[in-house]
């Protein structure tokens, strides 16, 4: 936080610790995650003695910088332990972006069922007493793999919700599901970013609060929507060009994930 907000005093970078890291067991997870994500996504506002003034200045402290990925720190960790409130966790893997733990692996062997990865382990870690919560208040997606099948999915997705990753950077690749083209398709540093920027929605559904993790061919397909429209307008020709999905695809969340990163952005699409 220091390297990312070099102008900001000492108090702003603690203040913006503790916010971070604040206790919200009392929350929902899937309420904790969120207001964390706005955290990370925003940054910290709040609020440090201007001495010039004698009173109190708004800041605004930077968690994650977007725009350049090769400016965060990044940690891969394996069995990192967990305290929580009756057990230790270790999953096999969790991934860090600037001392957060935004994903988390679980792996079982070749031959045993990728599921189990999801049933016996990702989802005991959501539980408020077994489990630890807390690792997931950053979290934005958990993979299960048994390192030829490999899903992603958000932590209110049940197994069905969670989908494979087939193709790393254009639609046109000859499908694989393994482990390497997950990693290399949603822990790549800049698609991590990209994924975790743009492709995340939250919905207040009647089960209650639902987090949605955009899939591959909308993460590839707003991609090249975008790079399309954006030669469009630098070359003058008007040719946008056509968004084909089949029904059931996730064609409205498509256009709710390119409107995020068209604002994010700042790209005039």
């Amino acid at each position: 936080l220091e390297r990312l907000n070099p102008s900001l005093p000492p108090e702003a970078i603690a203040g913006a610790v503790d916010e971070l890291t604040r206790d919200r067991s009392a929350m929902s997870l899937a309420a904790a995650n969120r207001e964390v994500y706005q955290l990370m996504k925003d940054g910290v506002r709040l609020s440090v003695p201007d001495g010039a003034r004698g009173g109190q200045e708004p800041v605004q402290v930077r968690v994650v910088d977007w725009d350049d990925p090769a400016a965060n720190d990044y940690l891969l960790v394996s069995q990192f332990s967990v305290t929580g409130p009756l057990y230790t966790c270790r999953p096999d893997l969790v991934a860090f972006v600037n001392g957060l733990p935004v994903v988390v692996i679980e792996l079982k062997k070749p031959g045993v069922p990728a599921r189990q990865a999801f049933d016996e382990n990702l989802t005991s870690y959501l539980h408020p007493l077994n489990g630890a919560p807390q690792l997931l208040w950053t979290n934005a997606f958990l993979i299960a793999s048994n390192g030829t099948e490999s899903r992603v999915g958000s932590l209110t997705a049940d197994w069905e919700r969670f989908f494979e990753w087939k193709r790393i950077e254009r639609e046109d690749e000859p499908r694989r599901v393994s482990l390497e083209v997950m990693l290399r398709g949603v822990c790549d540093p800049t698609r991590l970013l990209d994924l975790m920027e743009n492709f995340i929605v939250f919905s207040e559904e009647k089960a209650g609060l639902v987090k949605i993790l955009g899939q591959n061919h909308q993460f590839l397909g707003v991609n090249k929507a975008i790079r399309s429209a954006l030669e469009a307008r630098r070359e003058g020709h008007g040719r946008g060009g056509v968004f084909w999905q089949t029904q059931g695809s996730g064609k409205s969340l498509a256009m709710v994930f390119g409107a995020i990163e068209s604002a994010e952005t700042r790209k005039p699409v």
